[in-house]
């Protein structure tokens, strides 16, 4: 394989990545003499640098580095005459573990040993083909969206725990504290004794501004607010905490619309690539999952061999180890836990939507299975159907499916639907 790898390239270079600067290992197709260089993490650097490269050897270069995505990928990859090689940086550390007993680790060998890696196994790492603008644009939104999400999650929590402290009834006045309306009320009255002071009047107004006009809840609310008792007069608790929720309802309130923007983009740019409509099909991916959806899959057919190829990048499948007479099966621990997030999250979305992953579902629990592994269960039996569905560009038919499971007597259609706690 080193021959014929020898006669694609011209030449082989390694990578080891760093925040200022890359440490950096080449050697000349048909030579086994290697060169060490290091190049500043700065454009001018990287471009000439990459021009000096092509001006030397030609077209194309081979590169192995330890990430598939990140500044230094997105540098290179606007050079055509580079191949690009991710190597997993697990596989790199174990690599230099089997060679290195002292375990000593050094930048400049670092380079090396990914290199040697790409020379040694070429059919092991498969080169990076990158995607559609347009779908790369989505991959980043959603996991954004994402980020953003759980961020939304921590400073709404923060907020909740300091009005417990110093302001309980702002908490009874609203059911959601995940709203454009909760965070503008803190900020115009901060403190149980400013919206004493207010009249019901301004009160009133401030519902109907933000579109909360019912006229019972917001007459339910003034009269919690007048029999309302502070729960400390201490300027010491009172102060702090005050200026503190004040600032933690500005950012909420600035994650929330991000958020609103984040979904208006995603939505625009997912309408505009031609398999939406297949992932948008999927019972119970709704306009935040298949979006998600389509991004695992990708827009490139070829990516994966099968469905089990799949599954196993989504770190859905499990991992079994075999020894002797000894078999164990367990959680997979290297994949993107945004995409099996993804999957799961989806999985349980479907439970309500579909009539056979109701049935699974519930026959799984009545076995015993934890509502976890139930999930994940379902989700690797709806990759299958996905990526045949991906595959040959077709929607998803549930009435089609139900039919194909009764012709195969399978029991997801005659499923009891008995409760099961939990």
């Amino acid at each position: 394989m080193q021959t014929l790898l020898s006669q694609r390239f011209t030449a082989y270079v390694g990578i080891d990545w760093a925040d200022t600067k890359h440490d950096v290992c080449l050697q000349v197709a048909g030579e086994s003499r290697r060169h060490f260089s290091v190049i500043d993490h700065t454009p001018q650097s990287i471009d000439r640098w990459a021009k000096s490269l092509f001006e030397r050897y030609g077209a194309p270069i081979a590169i192995a580095l330890e990430l598939n995505k990140g500044p230094l990928v997105a540098a290179l990859q606007k050079y055509e005459f580079f191949c690009l090689f991710p190597i997993n940086p697990s596989t790199l550390a174990k690599h230099r573990k089997a060679f290195v007993g002292s375990g000593a680790k050094d930048d400049p060998t670092d380079a090396q040993w990914a290199l040697e890696l790409l020379l040694t196994y070429p059919q092991r790492f498969a080169q990076l083909m990158p995607q559609s603008p347009a779908m790369r644009i989505l991959a980043s939104l959603t996991e954004h969206r994402r980020a953003l999400v759980d961020e939304r999650v921590k400073v709404s929590n923060r907020l909740i725990c300091t009005l417990k402290q110093y302001y309980p009834a702002a908490l009874e006045l609203f059911s959601n504290h995940d709203s454009v309306v909760f965070c503008d009320f803190l900020m115009r009255w901060p403190t149980l004794e400013h919206l004493k002071r207010s009249r019901q009047s301004t009160f009133l107004k401030f519902f109907n501004e933000h579109n909360a006009r019912h006229a019972q809840l917001n007459q339910t609310r003034w009269e919690i607010i007048t029999q309302a008792m502070p729960l400390t007069q201490d300027p010491g608790v009172i102060r702090p905490s005050q200026l503190y929720a004040t600032a933690l309802a500005s950012q909420l309130k600035g994650l929330i619309c991000t958020l609103k923007d984040f979904d208006r983009e995603i939505q625009e740019t997912a309408n505009s690539l031609a398999d939406y409509p297949i992932f948008k099909a999927l019972p119970g991916a709704g306009q935040h999952l298949a979006p998600r959806l389509m991004v695992a899959f990708g827009e490139q057919r070829d990516r994966f061999s099968d469905a089990n190829a799949m599954q196993r990048y989504a770190g859905i499948a499990p991992v079994t180890q075999r020894s002797g007479k000894k078999t164990v099966v367990y959680w997979r621990y290297q994949c993107s836990t945004f995409l099996r997030q993804t999957f799961v999250e989806w999985a349980a979305h479907s439970i309500t939507q579909s009539t056979w992953a109701e049935a699974y579902y519930r026959q799984q629990r009545a076995k015993g299975c934890s509502y976890q592994a139930t999930l994940r269960a379902l989700a690797f039996k709806w990759i299958r159907i996905v990526y045949r569905c991906w595959k040959t560009s077709t929607y998803y038919d549930e009435k089609a499916y139900l039919q194909a499971l009764t012709g195969r007597g399978s029991t997801l259609v005659e499923a009891p639907m008995e409760v099961v706690s939990g």
